[in-house]
């Protein structure tokens, strides 16, 4: 567990790095990181942790597909890095390590809006868009609707945090 730990903090940071700097988190990052995380997972647990790997590996990059599928701003890159936090934590700890990262996602967000915009003018932009959705039930003509407010979101620092928090553990002794 420690092992897995450390390189899964490891390559996390680097993926921060990138995303923070590049707006992207590239696939040497990533797939070298799934497959580091699975043999981690087989060298200190066996089969046993292969398996826990795999089922991380899919639940975890299985839900960020959809997201990805559903949420086109999502990058690709979010979804192999989830993937692969799966593939080294294991299954349970992948999941909290994901959901973790959507909290902390979210309330940076948030940050982020309100830093932009004011918390009264992100309410008064929240009112109008729902009362437009209301009143046009979703009829906006394309030349109609509203600019989309331009957010900056970088999921790779929120799970780092995230693999902080879920593997607080193994960190502490040191």
């Amino acid at each position: 567990m420690f092992l897995t730990t450390w390189a899964m903090l490891l390559l996390t940071a680097v993926a921060t790095a990138t995303d923070v700097r590049t707006r992207k988190i590239y696939n040497w990052t990533t797939y070298p990181g799934i497959l580091l995380g699975l043999a981690l997972q087989w060298a200190t647990r066996g089969w046993e942790g292969a398996e826990d790997g795999l089922w991380g590996f899919f639940a975890c990059g299985g839900l960020m597909l959809v997201c990805f599928v559903f949420f086109p701003d999502l990058g690709g890159g979010d979804v192999k890095l989830l993937a692969m936090l799966g593939a080294g934590l294991g299954a349970e700890d992948g999941i909290l390590a994901m959901l973790w990262t959507f909290v902390i996602g979210f309330f940076a967000g948030l940050a982020m809006l309100i830093w932009r915009m004011g918390a009264v003018g992100l309410v008064r932009e929240a009112v109008q868009r729902a009362r437009e959705a209301i009143v046009l039930r979703g009829r906006l003509q394309p030349e109609e609707a509203p600019e989309p407010i331009q957010r900056w979101l970088f999921l790779a620092p929120a799970a780092l945090i995230a693999v902080v928090i879920v593997r607080w553990e193994v960190l502490w002794p040191l």
